[in-house]
């Protein structure tokens, strides 16, 4: 499968909006990084529902549609009673700048401070909700200008364009081929330290050996090692053809 780089415009703030609108709180800049990730890196054709968003974030449906009702009255998303929720231009634009901001902390925590990939995601949770653009600007130069995270997930630039590739997963790989690991798909410490266990990182090459029909399970050779993994594990793990 042919890898595709989508970028994504991000489009001026509208100078009518109201300043109470761009003063969001923790909780509010979740939501819209949590939408961001459902309906544009998800392949969700730019739109979520109530439910799904409300999985995403661990939440009872009830408190995700208190809360859509206040981001549309910033004008943040659109949203309408058991309809489909999509962001407002302004809306993806500040989540993007939650995801880069996310996305450079975990950059950051892992490549200078030496947390592992399995470590860096809550403390960049925390981290993300700092207001200094300054700080991020230089935090990127600081960095190198890094294109992805160390998950393999993609770091928005600072004019809000970054790289969304169609994606492959181990699951949809063809025996006998071989591929690189570029990304997972869950972030968990428990996801991420199973796999670390097992060998497989990022950059890690790999070839299918052989798929079992009987539960799609998989048998690989990983840098050289040769070990079986699930049809969950598989379907949590990208890569790309080489």
């Amino acid at each position: 499968m042919p890898i595709v780089f989508q970028a994504i415009e991000r489009s001026a703030i509208p100078d009518n909006l109201p300043t109470f609108a761009l003063m969001l709180s923790d909780t509010e800049e979740n939501y819209l990084k949590a939408l961001l990730r459902i309906t544009v890196e998800q392949d969700s054709a730019g739109e979520a529902g109530t439910n799904q968003l409300a999985g995403k974030l661990n939440v009872r449906p009830a408190t995700a549609t208190d809360m859509l009702k206040k981001l549309k009255e910033k004008q943040l998303v659109n949203y309408e009673k058991y309809g489909k929720i999509s962001l407002t231009d302004t809306g993806r634009d500040l989540a993007i700048a939650i995801v880069r901001k996310h996305r450079l902390w975990e950059t950051f925590l892992f490549d200078k401070l030496g947390f592992s990939w399995d470590e860096v995601h809550d403390i960049a949770e925390q981290l993300e909700h700092i207001k200094s653009e300054k700080l991020v600007e230089q935090l990127d130069k600081f960095l190198g200008y890094p294109q992805f995270d160390p998950h393999g997930d993609a770091i928005p630039t600072a004019d809000g364009d970054y790289i969304n590739e169609a994606r492959l997963t181990l699951a949809e790989a063809s025996e006998g081929k071989h591929y690189t690991i570029i990304a997972v798909k869950d972030n968990s410490p428990s996801f991420l330290q199973y796999v670390s266990q097992m060998g497989i990182g990022i950059h890690s090459q790999t070839k299918v050996l052989q798929k079992y029909a009987f539960d799609h399970s998989m048998a690989l050779e990983v840098d050289g090692t040769k070990i079986n993994i699930s049809d969950k594990v598989a379907q949590n793990i990208y890569c790309k053809l080489l």
